[in-house]
């Protein structure tokens, strides 16, 4: 067995040889029962065990209630149940406080709430975010709408792009030469969407200012990974709770406490952590100061059972098993004639792997060769991937697995391919 990268062990404090993930397990997902059909598409939501299906449908089915809006045993029960599913994810996460961590829709509204409710409030004029251009729109669109509120208001922030390395990762030489005075705010992709490179920005730490907040979007990390927010030293981090088998439409938002008096409220109105003064608005609070308007609340209690599942197998053991797919996904495509491997850790020197791999074959599009592959019961995401910067008539094929798939899935999806390579040739 390979030992656990630098980066990994960077985003844990759990260190230990994993128990591999048991076969059985894909029995737990109703969704996969059809073994002609292979889902290698979890990068862009997770199939969702029984147990989570449960959450939400007993919630719908006896004592359906709004947490924290009434004194009978129904909603006080809902009002306790979160408040244990908050410290779940605290702890889950590597937060040191329960009021760290702050329900949102997903992860966009996450990162939107970080623009709305901090940099709204904080940036002066001639301040910097820097940030990469090629992650998920979620962490690329928001501070661009930020940058364009505040012009309107003749405060203007500076957004500094930063490169990628071949691996997939943030090119901490850039960063730091990027770093100016006027920092703000450095956002990264914790795990790249499109990629697969693993980003820590360990090396920053003592060559930066400490005052310079670093936020992760740890979309794809979430579930795949063991990951601890306090290890990486975040000040915000984010989390689709859809993509670690939770319920769509629930995120998690970690602050750190050291900026919670810096945070304006994001979606004003019933229990949104403020009260009117003669002063104006005050908060009351997080975390409900980011949490306006009624929770997605069978979304939320879904995080549990989720919670459940990754702790029983063991997230090193999923992060295992995972690196032993893409392995397994590269070595196998690098003999297919006209395919080529968009950065990751197809060009990585060593064994690395979190479970995305992106690619293009010649004499192909990306999205007729999904169809083609589709049809042979291989469901996979193609296109641009919801980079923002990218070109239009630009795409790839990204495969992302996650522990219910199988070195056997893995193989003939790679036959597969060598198959459509070879009749195009």
């Amino acid at each position: 067995m390979h030992p656990v990268r630098p980066e990994l062990a960077a985003a844990s404090v759990i260190r230990h040889a994993p128990t591999p993930v048991p076969s059985s397990i894909r029995a737990r997902f109703p969704a996969l029962t059809d073994p002609a059909v292979v889902y290698l598409d979890s990068a862009a939501t997770t199939q969702k065990p029984d147990t989570v299906i449960a959450a939400v449908a007993d919630y719908h089915r006896a004592h359906t209630a709004n947490a924290g809006r009434g004194t009978y045993s129904w909603a006080t029960a809902l009002s306790a149940r979160i408040d244990a599913v908050r410290t779940r994810a605290a702890g889950f996460l590597g937060a040191r406080h329960s009021d760290e961590i702050v329900f949102t829709s997903g992860a966009t509204a996450a990162l939107g709430a970080i623009a709305h409710s901090w940099g709204l409030a904080e940036l002066a004029d001639g301040d910097e975010i820097l940030y990469h251009p090629a992650d998920h729109a979620a962490n690329v669109l928001p501070w661009h709408h930020l940058r364009d509120i505040l012009a309107g208001f003749g405060r203007r922030i500076v957004l500094r792009p930063y490169l990628a390395t071949a691996t997939g990762e943030a090119d901490i030489d850039d960063i730091l030469a990027q770093v100016g005075p006027r920092t703000r705010l450095i956002t990264t992709s914790h795990l790249h969407h499109v990629y697969g490179g693993l980003t820590t920005l360990e090396e920053l730490h003592g060559r930066i200012d400490p005052e310079i907040l670093l936020c992760f979007d740890c979309s794809q990390s979430g579930g795949h990974l063991p990951v601890d927010v306090t290890a990486l030293r975040a000040d915000f981090a984010v989390f689709a709770g859809h993509k670690m088998f939770g319920a769509p439409g629930t995120g998690l938002l970690y602050c750190h406490r050291r900026v919670h008096d810096r945070l304006r409220p994001f979606l004003p109105g019933g229990h949104s952590g403020v009260r009117i003064t003669d002063a104006g608005l005050v908060s009351t609070g997080m975390p409900e100061l980011l949490e306006g308007g009624t929770h997605n609340i069978p979304g939320i209690l879904s995080l549990a059972p989720a919670f459940d599942l990754l702790d029983e197998l063991d997230r090193f053991a999923v992060a295992e098993h995972n690196r032993m797919l893409t392995l397994r996904l590269i070595d196998g495509l690098r003999g297919v004639p006209g395919l080529d491997f968009l950065p990751g850790p197809a060009h990585a020197g060593c064994a690395v792997g979190y479970g995305i791999v992106s690619f293009t074959l010649d004499a192909i599009s990306a999205t007729d060769l999904g169809f083609v592959l589709a049809d042979a019961g291989f469901l996979v995401r193609t296109g641009a991937h919801c980079v923002p910067s990218a070109d239009p008539g630009d795409g790839s094929v990204r495969v992302s697995t996650q522990l219910y798939n199988t070195l056997d899935e893995i193989d003939r999806f790679v036959a597969c391919v060598s198959g459509i390579a070879g009749h195009g040739r």
